[in-house]
């Protein structure tokens, strides 16, 4: 009788064990599975690969990372047995030594995903992704930074959308960035925001960041071109090339600083610091050698400013 009990309970954790993995398993795209394991603890789970429907009859074998499995595998339906971070691609094949049929890569995510070693934490504010948007066409541009230990880390997939809606997003030549483009009318009031996950994968191990932002937070307007003056009293300006209109509903204002000849115009010592809605502005200082600087953010949202734009003033010659 207990010898009864102790098979039933057998089968019982075993059946158990079996379900829990399969909720360990997703899909993530096409010919790549993700088994999310448990930070810490050392974990042997099987995980099951398909070669094709078409080769349910055929002699398939199968390798992992291109080398021969020891025993080897063989069947269109397997298990195998992925220990702790072991994820790899395994391939299916017409026989020992045959053509390549099919694939299957397998990575390995933590859960929870909280600890990420792939990409650099950009700000505890901005997270490891960085945004930004030329003007409401609904165009944006985010970027990231890989850490030193991960290098060769590479995306797998960009999934952008906003309230169901897919966005199509691009990736850069050098894996770093990405361009979408979002359809939405650049004079609707912005109601849902736009989620960006980023999908990265050194070896193995797979990362998922995610960034949730409106386009108003993060659009910024280009550097203000034709800037000049003609006595180095007067400055004025023009509207960047890129910056939606017409302006009366896409509104600029312009934070203007004068900083001492020889400064930055990120210097925080300023002789002059002030904010105007005019693309002019006259300088009344005394002193006869500074630097003019100026710079706009949409005065609707007092979202982010456009890269500096200056003048240099020596006495009567005013360089721009």
């Amino acid at each position: 009788m207990r010898l009864l009990t102790l098979m039933v309970l057998y089968a019982v954790l075993c059946c158990a064990t079996s379900d829990s993995n399969q909720n360990n398993i997703e899909t993530l795209m096409d010919n790549v599975v993700v088994l999310r394991v448990p930070y810490g603890v050392g974990t042997r789970m099987y995980v099951p690969l398909t070669c094709g429907e078409a080769y349910e009859n055929q002699p398939v074998f199968w390798k992992k990372n291109g080398m021969d499995l020891k025993p080897a595998l063989q069947g269109n339906q397997v298990k195998v047995l992925v220990e702790e971070m072991d994820g790899g691609n395994y391939t299916c094949h017409l026989g020992p030594d045959g053509e390549y049929l099919n694939h299957t890569v397998i990575l390995i995510q933590l859960d929870p995903d909280n600890r990420t070693v792939i990409l650099e934490e950009k700000s505890p504010e901005e997270g490891h992704i960085h945004c930004s948007a030329p003007n409401y066409k609904g165009s944006f541009h985010c970027t990231w930074t890989r850490t030193t230990s991960r290098p060769n880390a590479a995306v797998i997939l960009v999934k952008a959308e906003r309230f169901l809606e897919k966005i199509p997003c691009e990736l850069d030549a050098d894996g770093s960035g990405v361009h979408c483009q979002d359809a939405n009318c650049p004079y609707k009031e912005e109601q849902h925001h736009i989620f960006l996950t980023v999908y990265i994968h050194s070896y193995s191990r797979l990362e998922a960041y995610t960034k949730a932002f409106y386009l108003r937070e993060i659009v910024r307007p280009a550097k203000l071109p034709n800037l000049h003056s003609g006595d180095g009293k007067v400055f004025s300006w023009s509207y960047p090339d890129s910056w939606e209109e017409p302006c009366t509903f896409f509104g600029l204002q312009f934070q203007v600083k004068v900083v001492h000849h020889g400064d930055s115009c990120h210097s925080e010592e300023h002789i002059m610091h002030t904010t105007t809605e005019e693309a002019k502005f006259e300088v009344s200082v005394k002193t006869k050698k500074y630097v003019f600087c100026v710079r706009a953010q949409d005065k609707h949202t007092s979202g982010p400013f456009s890269p500096w734009s200056h003048c240099i003033v020596n006495k009567n010659h005013v360089s721009c």
